[in-house]
């Protein structure tokens, strides 16, 4: 954990100097401001995670209320920020006042040592509490639910062995493959195996964020910073602070705004909207997209550096039509959790509805898998789920060839013209269009992701 930030205010150097021997022994990184002007200057532009400061600066004063007015500026900055304050003289009626007008606590000079460090460390640990109160509170805003993994497929064993191998670093990890296949669950696996475990995960659906929204979301914003800012608001990069962030859908991040994502990837800092004060958060980043980078670079909709930060790792997840093996078991798992929240725990499916299950493509992946089993439970009359509960075409696979790229769609085409004709090589490739020749290349091109009994 890095060293708790603490800006001593006192105009008389013997003071500053005293505390700072009592304090950097103790572990605490220590600035010093020898007037009220100084301390503003630098919480302008830095955060601290106390202050503990004098309340008379002007020579021969000691009404206390350069003090007073400097906890009014701070709290005007920063609402949560603990403040001690300190005074030569016994004035409890100062002290009650300060405290009313935002300090947290009071010690009088000369201080007691013992004292002063256990206030520090109980002032510190209360507002580190309220922060991550705060987190928790705007994480119970997010859709949380999830799904364990199943990952029972061959197809699977590759990808699991990356995510078991690079899951306890802190590289920034990229989730690949077509939309549906539950890259957010894998997002939940890597940080649930990650050292970084006990802090939050927060998830971002990029593709959901305006211009006008990005730096709001991520990075929060001060109370009237924009019409309806109407209080401070913390950024997904803050909450997720020591965990993870889930940026999903990552390609769809407008241009211009790829810098400031950039920047904060590079170097953890990031300032809230209508603030200039510079924060900081300690993120592993885990992203994830359906597009083709390349593509992407190449048309000049993505920035190659930001790639190069996001993509440390890359993961492929592949499509549920070749996980095969796994079909049956998420059709069980979801239909558990479906059977719970609609109250139909005397459902099964029958043995033709997992043949269907089996057959079809799934051009829409898991989430489409999911979708089908939810209607299933809506459909059914009878306690075994029958094939026309699933809603499924199985001739026709629901997919717009528009969304997919031109190897998807020839594998789609292949895959569907051999399970029209039986495995028949022949007349699959003549539906095709191409020789035989040409279609046993394109089946050696897809190896065993294509599995039909191949005859003729």
């Amino acid at each position: 954990m890095p060293a708790s930030r603490i800006l001593i205010a006192d105009d008389q150097a013997h003071i500053r100097d005293s505390l700072s021997l009592l304090l950097e022994p103790e572990g605490y990184q220590i600035t010093e401001a020898e007037s009220p002007n100084t301390v503003i200057s630098l919480i302008e532009n830095e955060s601290f995670d106390a202050f503990i400061m004098d309340m008379n600066y002007a020579k021969d004063t000691t009404s206390g209320d350069e003090g007073i007015e400097l906890i009014q500026q701070i709290r005007k900055r920063d609402t949560d920020v603990p403040i001690i304050v300190m005074t030569a003289w016994a004035n409890i009626e100062l002290s009650v006042k300060a405290m009313k007008l935002g300090a947290n606590d009071f010690i009088e000079k000369p201080w007691n040592n013992s004292r002063l460090l256990s206030l520090l460390d109980n002032q510190i640990s209360l507002a580190h509490e309220k922060l991550t109160n705060q987190r928790l509170s705007e994480l119970n805003k997010q859709d949380n639910s999830s799904t364990s993994v199943i990952a029972n497929a061959p197809s699977m064993r590759p990808v699991m062995q990356i995510i078991e191998r690079t899951a306890a670093s802190d590289a920034n990890i990229l989730l690949t493959g077509e939309s549906g296949v539950g890259k957010s669950l894998f997002a939940s696996l890597i940080h649930n195996l990650s050292l970084r475990k006990e802090a939050p995960l927060v998830s971002v659906n990029m593709g959901a964020l305006s211009d006008s929204l990005f730096e709001s979301e991520l990075f929060g914003h001060q109370k009237g910073a924009f019409t309806d800012a109407k209080a401070n608001r913390m950024g997904r990069f803050e909450m997720a602070d020591k965990g993870t962030l889930f940026l999903d859908e990552i390609a769809n991040i407008p241009k211009a705004l790829q810098a400031k994502l950039l920047r904060v990837l590079e170097s953890g800092e990031f300032e809230q909207l209508g603030s200039s004060k510079t924060k900081r958060a300690d993120v592993r980043v885990i992203s994830a997209s359906n597009v083709d980078f390349d593509s992407e670079i190449e048309a000049g909709r993505f920035r190659q550096d930001l790639l190069y930060r996001l993509n440390t790792i890359s993961i492929e997840i592949p499509a549920l039509r070749n996980r095969a093996e796994d079909i049956i078991p998420i059709s069980e798992l979801f239909l558990q959790q479906l059977k719970a929240k609609y109250r139909r725990s005397e459902l099964s499916l029958s043995e033709p509805a997992k043949r269907a299950l089996e057959k079809y493509h799934w051009p829409g992946n898991v989430r489409e898998l999911s979708h089908s089993i939810e209607r299933a439970v809506l459909m059914a009359n009878d306690t075994k789920i029958a094939v026309s509960d699933l809603g499924l075409d199985s001739t026709l696979p629901k997919v717009e060839l528009t969304d997919m790229t031109l190897e998807q769609a020839e594998h789609l085409l292949i895959s569907t013209a051999l399970e029209k004709n039986n495995g028949n090589i022949q007349l699959a490739a003549d539906q095709l269009g191409i020789s035989r020749a040409a279609l046993y290349r394109r089946l050696e091109k897809y190896g065993d992701s294509i599995q039909y009994d191949v005859k003729g």
